[in-house]
């Protein structure tokens, strides 16, 4: 029995906590209180330890109220519903969009959009780059070692996938141009 109330317990929470975790105490107080698992103090201490461990507020409370009361399965039930109702909202969503993608009129809009995201990573690189190279906000000092690391990152990047007939990953790219770095500035 403990079980189904931990279940229905903190699926109510999971359903009806809107507003995030501060919002949602007074709902899980209610419910703790109502089946007396927890004393008012212990919840108190309890959000107190909640708030301050890693993750969110509700599934620790949950984690913490289910292995209280019935051990490490309570743990699992009461975790599990109070992530339940988020979970099947965002595959929800996630297919409500997935269909909306394939919409005409949503396609062109994203047709549209996208050469305007484009030019505002390239503007945003293309400063970054004049920035650490010539220096614009340092009356115009040339750092010769950021314009030769960036000729060679540039060069790397247009010819890998020629020659090895496959571009190199961003992740690849992040680490060659670390070491790049390393033993430009570090050395």
């Amino acid at each position: 029995m403990i079980y189904l109330d931990l279940l229905l317990g903190f699926l109510r929470v999971g359903l009806f906590a809107f507003g995030g975790a501060y919002g949602a105490i007074p709902l899980i107080r209610d419910v703790v209180l109502s089946y007396g698992w927890l004393t008012d103090e212990a919840l108190t201490y309890m959000i107190a330890v909640s708030e301050s461990t890693p993750g969110p507020i509700m599934v620790n409370l949950a984690t913490y109220v289910g292995s209280s009361q019935a051990g490490f399965l309570g743990a699992v039930i009461a975790t599990f519903a109070v992530v339940l109702p988020s979970f099947v909202i965002i595959l929800l969503v996630m297919i409500a969009l997935k269909n909306l993608l394939k919409n005409r009129y949503t396609q062109a809009i994203l047709r549209g959009v996208k050469p305007c995201i484009i030019g505002i990573i390239m503007a945003t690189g293309v400063f970054m780059v004049l920035n650490n190279t010539i220096g614009l906000n340092k009356n115009f000092d040339c750092d010769i070692k950021a314009i030769i690391l960036t000729i060679v990152l540039a060069t790397l990047m247009f010819v890998s996938k020629p020659i090895l007939k496959k571009k190199i990953s961003p992740i690849m790219f992040i680490v060659v141009a670390a070491f790049c770095g390393i033993v430009v500035y570090g050395l």
